[in-house]
């Protein structure tokens, strides 16, 4: 395949809240599971069709962020160091960073070559440091296409929220950009501690789904082994039908009670364990948590799973049970963790562990240009550890049902397992790597 040009970037500026507080700076505290994530990335990428963009210039796209940062003022904020070594964020209205680039492509011809992927030539990759009194938290990249379409590429330090989070800062860009006023629910307050939930499984013992990290020299970034690379694979409705059918012939009333989740990151635990020499017994899922006001925490569950059996060798239905139904709990003690060092230690949380994240809910696709819901959203996540990081998000905007059956699996691994999970789901599925208009 011919390599893709890259989008010419043409301006790089910053957005800044739209009233000024002089010297009244205010200090944005970080929870210890904001902390425990400062390493880790939400990368989001929505592509819209001419219509959507149709009029819109840059000027129009940067307008509303001017008063939604007045709402959310610590996403402009710099991170800084108390004297306890502690991070916290100083809202001192230094902005947030946005790119400007153009492609000599068509929509349709860009999503032909890559797919939905989540191309560094569309996404912002910015991480924190070397200087992080300067280092921007969000970074926002519009890119025209030469039809007139538009993707809107969203790079959100984790330290800031979990993956919903970054959705709904672009849910409420976009309501704001159509009009609407920025409602009261976004007054959030600072947090010294978020609360774990309650779970009857509860690990009171030494955190297992976290690792130590070394740093990229003065970033928060962690080191990787080995090169990890992301793709994204495109699951239809009738490949979802037929998997399902497939595991459960002699039980539906257990096909009732699984998600597509947890089927389809048994599916690839089962085949990454075939792949690798030491199979992973123990892999840890991230889930949103029940309490979750939408907007700006890190309100995740963070469980982890361990197979007592040849997890390469079992049935994909008996490995989806385990995960809806064995899964033990973290969040004590991975925040008892971070709080006893004061938010100083560096851990990995994404890819520690071969990690499934669950990000099914349609909140993804609540984001309108003109009237208009994005075509197809792809999200990943930066600063993956080493095992790696499997994502399950709601299928394409142009599949036949709406996206609401289909289902989309990004996975970064590294580099020759991803190869080889392509070969065995190809073995499967068949064509499992386009995207269905």
């Amino acid at each position: 395949m011919e390599e893709t040009q890259p989008p010419t970037c043409s301006r790089i500026s910053t957005v800044v809240p739209a009233t000024p507080r002089g010297e009244e700076h205010r200090e944005w505290h970080l929870s210890s599971m904001d902390l425990l994530l400062k390493l880790h990335y939400i990368r989001a990428l929505y592509f819209f069709v001419n219509h959507a963009a149709q009029g819109l210039s840059v000027y129009d796209l940067k307008k509303p962020m001017f008063p939604l940062l007045d709402h959310v003022t610590h996403l402009s904020g710099r991170i800084r160091i108390s004297e306890s070594g502690r991070p916290f964020i100083k809202c001192n209205d230094a902005g947030v960073r946005i790119a400007e680039s153009h492609c000599h492509l068509t929509l349709r011809e860009w999503l032909h070559q890559n797919g939905s992927s989540l191309h560094h030539a569309l996404l912002p990759d910015h991480v924190l440091g070397p200087d992080l009194g300067f280092s921007p938290l969000v970074f926002v990249k519009f890119t025209w296409f030469k039809c007139g379409g538009i993707s809107v590429g969203l790079s959100w330090s984790h330290v800031l929220g979990d993956a919903f989070s970054a959705f709904n800062f672009i849910a409420k860009w976009s309501r704001m950009l159509a009009g609407h006023a920025p409602p009261k629910t976004l007054h959030v307050t600072s947090h010294k501690q978020t609360q774990s939930p309650p779970h009857n499984n509860e690990n009171d013992g030494s955190p297992i789904s976290v690792k130590m990290a070394t740093t990229v020299e003065d970033l928060w970034l962690a080191t990787n082994q080995t090169k990890m690379v992301t793709h994204t694979f495109h699951v239809s409705p009738n490949q979802l039908n037929h998997l399902v059918t497939s595991m459960f012939t002699c039980d539906q009333n257990q096909a009732t009670k699984t998600s597509y989740f947890e089927i389809l990151s048994a599916l690839v635990w089962k085949h990454v364990a075939r792949i690798r020499h030491l199979e992973p017994k123990i892999v840890t899922i991230l889930t949103r948590g029940s309490d979750s006001d939408g907007f700006s925490s890190n309100n995740v569950v963070i469980s982890v799973v361990e197979a007592n059996v040849a997890v390469g060798k079992s049935d994909v239905a008996d490995l989806a049970k385990l995960i809806g139904e064995e899964k033990r709990v973290e969040n004590n003690v991975v925040e008892e963790l971070v709080e006893g060092k004061e938010g100083k230690e560096n851990l990995v949380v994404y890819g520690a562990r071969l990690t499934f994240v669950d990000l099914e809910e349609d909140d993804i696709y609540e984001v309108l240009l003109n009237g208009q819901k994005p075509m197809v959203v792809n999200c990943g996540i930066g600063g993956v550890g080493d095992d790696g990081v499997v994502l399950v998000l709601p299928g394409s905007q142009g599949e036949e049902d709406g996206g609401r059956g289909g289902r989309m699996v990004t996975v970064t691994l590294p580099e020759k397992e991803v190869e080889q999970l392509k070969e065995k789901l190809r073995e499967e599925w068949g064509d499992i790597d386009s995207l269905a208009f």
